[in-house]
């Protein structure tokens, strides 16, 4: 039975404009600290340690966020995300020479806090805008938040590189605060009050005891530290210092990657779809993840034997990255719809929450290695490392049941 509700629809329209707003404003930041730090003569694992407290903060507040959500409301926690980005950015207008490793760490933890109270507020919001039983509309809600937030992500990676190029770094930092700032105001008029359920859950049921979710939560952190092991420092480093690539080029190709792969996400349930009518995914669980997740192991092993064959290294690590974008953003997306699949509506941010704390504590794991090993062992050693994180996370999800619906 098809699901059709205006007022729900309207609710996720501004939900999803919010999400969009912080996502533009994180990808962005997230170039400049990279690119711009890079410049000012910071080595990879100093760069790396930039991210650690952002990374590591979407640990706690993913655990902690959930919670807090179902005792002050989604719409709230959703407001409060941005608020705390304004601050986060605020916090880097400074001269250059203040701008110290420990101060920008801090910054970058204020702005992971938000993030992710933003992003835990916006999956679980769907959640409860949707029927239990228009499972339908589910996967494609979920599959068009993320697909579009990823989209949006990429785009900010190259407005950050063009912005830092043409503007200059404080120059961009006010602009996004004037964004988050104006989508701000409209959220706090127009936004409803999204509620969970009237139970209130105690704090001692932040962990998940379901057997499903913690499966998943494990096979999420492995997936993604896989992705940024090589991804977030190891690449940007290696084309700008090795390839002598310029700001524009490093910003322009992590955007478009970004771009591809959250539209590939938000084409996910078609392409699950066309699979089921060849009989290939009869259902949506361990089996389907352990298919996508077979053949993205193999892609990064390619790229680095490509990097030792090959003398055009550029052209290897754009031809691995559009079938890697592709097969991790399919994999991605199964996950981000199981876990709502899996949540209890009455505790449906505990459940994410907890989910993506397993998501941030990849993220950080991947941003730490990324830094060490490549400034090590170098980039082919990072995509070696993604492979075998990815072996794993398939042999963990391969078992997860199908979602009840009832």
């Amino acid at each position: 039975m098809p699901f059709e509700s205006s007022k729900a629809l309207q609710q996720y329209s501004l939900v999803t404009a919010s999400y969009w707003a912080f996502t533009l404003t994180d990808g962005a930041l997230r170039m400049l600290v990279l690119l711009f730090f890079h410049g000012l003569g910071f080595s990879p694992i100093e760069i790396a340690s930039l991210f650690v407290l952002y990374e590591l903060s979407g640990v706690v507040t993913n655990l902690l966020g959930g919670w807090v959500a179902s005792r002050i409301g989604l719409t709230t926690t959703l407001q409060l995300g941005l608020v705390l980005q304004i601050l986060a950015i605020a916090m880097l207008l400074k001269e250059n020479n203040q701008l110290t490793v420990l101060y920008v760490m801090c910054a970058q933890a204020l702005s992971g806090v938000g993030k992710d109270l933003n992003k835990l507020s916006a999956k679980s919001s769907i959640k409860t805008l949707v029927p239990p039983q228009a499972q339908n509309t589910l996967f494609t809600w979920v599959a068009l938040l993320t697909g579009s937030k990823n989209a949006l992500k990429g785009i900010g990676f190259f407005m950050g590189g063009a912005l830092l190029s043409l503007i200059g770094f404080q120059a961009t930092l006010i602009s996004m605060i004037v964004l988050l700032g104006t989508v701000l105001v409209v959220g706090w008029f127009l936004l409803s009050s999204i509620q969970q359920s009237q139970l209130k859950p105690t704090f001692t049921q932040l962990v998940s005891k379901s057997s499903a979710i913690n499966r998943l939560s494990l096979a999420r952190m492995l997936l993604f530290g896989a992705r940024d092991v090589w991804f977030v420092v190891a690449l940007p480093v290696f084309l700008q210092s090795e390839l002598n690539w310029s700001y524009w080029q490093v910003g322009s190709l992590m955007a478009l990657w970004v771009i591809g792969y959250g539209g590939v996400q938000a084409m996910a349930p078609r392409i699950i779809s066309a699979m089921k009518s060849k009989g290939q995914a009869p259902t949506i669980d361990g089996r389907l993840t352990a298919y996508w997740g077979s053949l993205l192991v193999v892609i990064p092993l390619i790229i680095a034997i490509g990097l030792n064959i090959f003398d055009n290294t550029g052209v290897t690590i754009i031809l691995g990255l559009v079938p890697f974008a592709f097969v991790f953003a399919v994999n991605s997306s199964v996950h981000s719809y199981l876990i709502l699949a899996y949540a209890e509506r009455d505790s449906v941010s505990l459940d994410v929450g907890f989910y993506y704390m397993a998501n941030a504590g990849g993220r950080l794991l991947g941003t730490i290695l990324s830094g060490i090993v490549y400034q090590s062992f170098g980039l082919a050693s990072c995509l070696l490392i993604s492979s075998v994180m990815i072996l794993f996370s398939t042999l963990v999800a391969r078992k997860l049941p199908a979602p009840i619906t009832t």
